[in-house]
């Protein structure tokens, strides 16, 4: 059997017409009975220096392994400094390719170790694996776990966090099926609502959905420049038979692109709507609140991000990039408790020692305030080195 080595596009594989990152490159294991298999991934440390100007972020927080706008720390009385280690973020993947009726039937599987809460820091450092990615694609038809049909992830930037544009970007993983015509992609995907108590308190999450999240996307190029535009409506329902029964509808957009210049490129989006919560900054803000009434509001939500990444030469590449979301909270409804805005800056230097091996140090520098005024800053640099296989 040859062992032969098969280069993905920008690490990404193909499907049904969406480029679904997994930023990674891919080698052919074999051809059995007809069933070409292919499997890829990469090792990585990373080694984040936090500092937070107000509180501290407790052991076991994911904000401490990755930038999560929602979890950096308001009204502490001094600062604190936290050095975290780990390799969550390595993640392997297993794809197969096979002819059924003069068509690709293809099926794909990706795992890592990132946001899993098994596992802790004082012995083995264990951690349980994590499904991202599992999905079936036929023609144009894909069926199973992907990133959402409203998120466009060319439109992700290059960064050493583990998203990097998280404040205003959109970045959810879900199970759906979609279907692709030409530049055009329909879906229809898993609903989940978040709600807000009234008056604030412990977020719940309401998993009583009668239709599911509809998506309409529909991609455009035109030379160097690529966009996406898409179209997100939801129903967003609670029914707490003690305390509240309602449903909502919200709607909310999406423009994202990529603008190639030479070897360079800025990467840019604007999203924003009603009960856009938990598509936006990793769930800073609910998609609704509940109103005195038991009746539900939608939240409205904003954000957006800019990058531009420069290529200095073969080894050697830089990006910058600013991410901010910005939530309309009635803070009569919500309480004063809620994060109002969250914003962060990070610029990064990387150098490939290999085609497949790179290291890399970036810096962040975030901020989250309050309806009360109240604000908290992080300042961090993370180190990284990463190899692919």
């Amino acid at each position: 059997m040859k062992f032969k080595k098969n280069k993905f596009v920008q690490g990404c594989i193909l499907s049904a017409g969406l480029l679904s990152a997994t930023l990674t490159q891919a080698a052919t294991l074999g051809t059995f009975d007809g069933t070409t298999v292919t499997y890829g991934g990469y090792v990585k440390l990373d080694a984040l220096f936090s500092n937070y100007d107000s509180g501290l972020l407790p052991n076991g927080s994911l904000g401490r392994d990755f930038y999560v706008p929602s979890a950096t720390p308001i009204g502490g009385v001094e600062a604190n400094n936290t050095v975290d280690m780990h390799a969550r973020q390595t993640r392997i993947n297993l794809g197969t390719s096979t002819n059924v009726n003069d068509t690709t039937l293809k099926t794909f599987i990706e795992l890592d170790f990132q946001a899993t809460p098994v596992g802790d820091d004082r012995v083995t450092n264990g951690y349980a694996p994590e499904l991202r990615l599992a999905f079936i694609t036929y023609g144009n038809w894909m069926l199973g776990q992907n990133w959402s049909t409203f998120q466009n992830t060319a439109a992700l930037p290059d960064t050493a966090d583990f998203i990097g544009n998280t404040d205003g970007g959109i970045f959810v993983r879900q199970a759906q099926i979609r279907y692709t015509l030409g530049n055009f992609q329909f879906a229809v995907e898993n609903p989940e609502t978040t709600i807000t108590p009234y008056k604030g308190g412990t977020r719940i999450v309401a998993d009583q959905n009668a239709v599911p999240d509809f998506v309409a996307r529909y991609n455009l190029t035109a030379g160097d420049l690529s966009l996406s535009f898409a179209a997100l409506a939801r129903q967003l329902a609670n029914n707490d038979v003690v305390k509240s029964i309602d449903t909502v509808n919200s709607y909310s957009f999406s423009m994202t692109g990529k603008w190639t210049i030479g070897k360079d490129d800025i990467r840019f989006g604007i999203n924003g709507g009603d009960g856009l919560g938990r598509y936006i900054g990793l769930n800073t803000a609910n998609d609704a609140v509940i109103k005195e009434n038991g009746e539900l509001e939608a939240i409205g939500t904003a954000g957006g991000f800019i990058s531009y990444r420069h290529v200095w030469n073969e080894q050697w590449r830089s990006n910058l990039i600013y991410s901010k979301q910005v939530i309309d909270n009635d803070i009569e409804l919500t309480g004063a408790a809620a994060t109002k805005s969250t914003e962060s800056t990070r610029l990064n230097l990387f150098y490939s020692a290999t085609p497949k091996l790179s290291f890399g140090a970036e810096v962040t520098y975030a901020t989250r305030k309050i309806e009360t005024g109240l604000d908290g800053n992080m300042t961090r640099l993370q180190l990284v080195a990463k190899l692919d296989f």
